[in-house]
């Protein structure tokens, strides 16, 4: 149950934050398109953890692949919809502020979900500590990377 809850929390953060950002990579794509392009192959390889980070407790949780695969699949398909919809009924207001305060809050969410969610769930699966922390490296490297890649 506390799997299940997990992922559903974590796909909801995730939701959350991929609406704005789809907004961004379209906005960016919009200004500029090589870097919407670059912007692009960056939150690509970002989501790849990001749904297994749902998928994952949710397939624990309940033994059902598709319920993993469904959860994941529609916390990515807000990346789209913020494209779309917040281009469409936001183009007006957006400037840098709205910018700050939507990636702000969205940012909030995300660091709560990892303190009060994810981490503990992490450690209690790994109580010594064999894998979490370097783990957390791991995946630090993989969005520095493909932070990276966006300045490219």
């Amino acid at each position: 149950k506390r799997l299940k809850h997990m992922g559903s929390m974590t796909a909801l953060a995730i939701g959350l934050h991929n609406f704005p950002e789809g907004l961004a990579t379209f906005v960016a794509t919009l200004g500029d398109p090589a870097v919407g392009i670059a912007l692009t192959v960056a939150v690509a390889i970002h989501n790849i953890p990001e749904g297994l980070c749902v998928s994952i407790p949710v397939y624990y949780a309940t033994g059902s692949r598709w319920k993993g695969f469904w959860m994941a699949f529609w916390s990515g398909v807000t990346e789209i919809l913020g494209a779309a919809l917040g281009y469409a009924f936001l183009k007006e207001v957006l400037g840098p502020a709205a910018y700050a305060s939507l990636f702000g809050i969205v940012a909030g969410m995300m660091v709560t979900i990892v303190l009060k969610e994810l981490l503990p769930t992490a450690h209690k699966y790994d109580p010594k500590d064999k894998y979490v922390t370097a783990s957390v490296f791991v995946g630090a490297f993989v969005m520095a990377l493909s932070l990276v890649l966006f300045v490219l």
